[in-house]
């Protein structure tokens, strides 16, 4: 016996070994170089017109390197317009980027070659983000066009199907798997989880990122089930989250490329594929208000990226919501390369012929910037500017538009992310909000 609890006790003592490094890794993580880039202005943003410099820094080993740097800086998404090499001494040099006398962003590019291993490197600065303006124009029938798109859903009855997922389901909730045929035609699947405890309780919408592709890790968010809360996370592409990855890269590669169905049918806004997402998301909601344990009042749809996006314009379609938490939204002033700026993911601009008149026209029906000033629920929006999925000019004009009562997370160094943090962070904001 006691032979037995010693291999146990070696065998738990080998395993916290194993997982160590997973919990305690220095900054940056499996890289031998290190960048920092320090704004002389603290929260990386100007007014029109002021020089902006940075100071870089670059360690190797946590060793500051004398080495000369490449850079190239350029508006936010645009061609570089000036570029030039710095030397570092003592790992540190100042670089003036310059100004902008319109309202934006300058991204500043950097590179180095060391022992023939190459490191790469971005910053972006703000001049007067706060006075940037849509290219993105409303149509006068928008209003009209989506009160028809949802009142031709609903003349078909909400129906869903419900299955419990025992591998999914705890001691504090249950996990159930739903299918929700919206408009008689389209479905969407999604998990919802909702805490075990018999009461009522405020219920959440979560759509998803771009792309087609299962519900990663349903288990990674039930801080919201355990916290009072009824969520939804939903797919929009109908297709069962079951699936294997490999049926799901086999659908997606019937779109010309990935992530393609974002220019499906842009040539007509009745066609567009998008509608019936921006559809199924309003009756997603009428499927959690019809639930017994919604608590008849608060209504939060929460997501990034695409469920940024996607939460802006349900709450901006539906009364019903009274909280929108939003991650770097896209479909955000997708003309905006017109303007010769920066555009919305998905850009566009990258491919011929998708910026034409009629193609711009269908886009300005489904822009979020045209829903983001009908929200009325409680906002909070986050986004880093460092960004080059979502730009942070793009994330600004969303931001500029909103008039309910709002507040923001702005962290300067994120690029298309957030941390666990913040994205628990959200959930109290809801929580601390509720009516």
């Amino acid at each position: 016996m006691q032979k037995k609890l010693t291999f146990i006790a070696l065998l738990l003592m080998a395993l916290l070994m194993s997982v160590r490094p997973l919990c305690a890794q220095n900054y940056p993580s499996n890289n031998d170089f290190l960048w920092v880039t320090v704004p002389d202005h603290p929260d990386w943003l100007y007014k029109s017109g002021e020089t902006a410099s940075v100071e870089v820094q670059l360690y190797r080993y946590g060793i500051p390197q004398e080495a000369e740097v490449a850079y190239e800086i350029a508006k936010d998404m645009m061609p570089a317009e000036r570029t030039g090499k710095l030397s570092l001494k003592n790992g540190r040099a100042v670089l003036k980027l310059g100004t902008l006398k319109d309202p934006g962003f300058l991204d500043c590019k950097f590179s180095v070659e060391i022992d023939g291993l190459k490191s790469h490197h971005h910053v972006k600065v703000g001049f007067s983000p706060e006075q940037l303006k849509p290219y993105t124009s409303e149509p006068k029938d928008f209003d009209e066009f989506w009160t028809t798109s949802l009142s031709q859903a609903r003349k078909h009855p909400l129906s869903f199907t419900m299955r419990k997922v025992d591998a999914y389901t705890t001691d504090e909730f249950d996990c159930f798997l739903v299918k929700i045929l919206y408009d008689g035609t389209h479905s969407v699947y999604g998990y919802l989880t909702k805490p075990k405890k018999t009461g009522k309780y405020p219920v959440v919408l979560c759509p998803p990122g771009a792309g087609i592709k299962t519900i990663k890790l349903p288990m990674r968010n039930t801080y919201y089930a355990k916290n009072g809360f009824i969520r939804l996370e939903i797919e929009i592409h109908g297709l069962n989250p079951e699936l294997s990855d490999d049926t799901f890269k086999e659908i997606s590669t019937a779109f010309t490329h990935e992530n393609g169905y974002l220019e499906n049918g842009l040539d007509n806004k009745d066609n567009y594929y998008m509608r019936h997402v921006y559809v199924a998301c309003v009756r997603c909601i009428d499927f959690l208000t019809q639930l017994d344990e919604w608590d008849g009042k608060n209504v939060a749809v929460q997501g990034g990226s695409q469920g940024g996006a996607l939460s802006i314009v349900t709450a901006g379609l539906d009364s019903r919501v009274t909280h929108c938490v939003a991650n770097h939204p896209a479909l955000s002033d997708m003309a905006g390369y017109k303007a010769g700026r920066a555009g919305g993911y998905p850009h566009f601009n990258k491919e011929n012929g998708m910026l034409t008149d009629q193609k711009i026209l269908t886009m300005s029906y489904f822009d979020v910037v045209n829903f983001a000033k009908r929200v009325k629920a409680d906002f909070f929006m986050t986004w880093g500017y460092n960004d080059n999925v979502c730009p942070p000019t793009t994330s600004y004009i969303v931001w500029n538009l909103v008039t309910a009562p709002k507040e923001a997370l702005v962290t300067p160094i994120n690029e298309h992310w957030t941390s666990e943090t913040t994205n628990r962070r959200q959930m109290q904001w809801i929580k601390q909000r509720l009516k």
